[in-house]
């Protein structure tokens, strides 16, 4: 019985990789949660005189929380989809990052620079609209991600 507990014990290949995967895809899907529930909402709340520079402080700060992980979670997500071609589920959450990714860049960002010169109510609902894609995509991710780690220390 202690063989068998020890050699469950061991890291699987590709574990270590895994579970990077795994830790930046729940960190920022907490982390997308809070701004889509309590953060993005307060936007409204800051005032049209302050809301610009206000605006500007919000993305350079963020861009340090976030970028550096969802940097880690893209590269991760390439080298566990090479590291296992054949794994429908690791081409599903890598398909999730590159949405996240397209969202950021191509929604996201166009909106906060908007934003950043001034509040416009349009630009805001858009904003947090369009936060759900990324919001949905990385809970899916962490779901898919959890499962596999799950099911495979089980």
């Amino acid at each position: 019985m202690g063989g068998m507990l020890e050699k469950r014990l061991q890291p699987m290949p590709g574990e270590a990789l895994l579970l990077v995967n795994l830790s930046c895809s729940l960190f920022m899907t907490g982390l997308i949660w809070f701004v889509q529930i309590v953060h993005y909402p307060l936007f409204e709340r800051i005032g049209a005189q302050d809301f610009a520079l206000y605006e500007e402080r919000h993305q350079s700060r963020t861009t340090w929380v976030v970028a550096p992980v969802m940097l880690v979670e893209l590269l991760g997500s390439i080298a566990l989809v090479l590291s296992v071609p054949s794994c429908t589920l690791y081409w599903t959450a890598g398909a999730l990052t590159l949405l996240v990714w397209a969202s950021t860049v191509l929604l996201q960002m166009p909106l906060h620079s908007q934003l950043a010169k001034s509040f416009e109510a349009g630009s805001f609902q858009r904003l947090v609209a369009s936060n759900w894609v990324r919001t949905i995509a990385w809970s899916l991710r962490s779901l898919i991600l959890l499962w596999t780690v799950l099911k495979r220390n089980v």
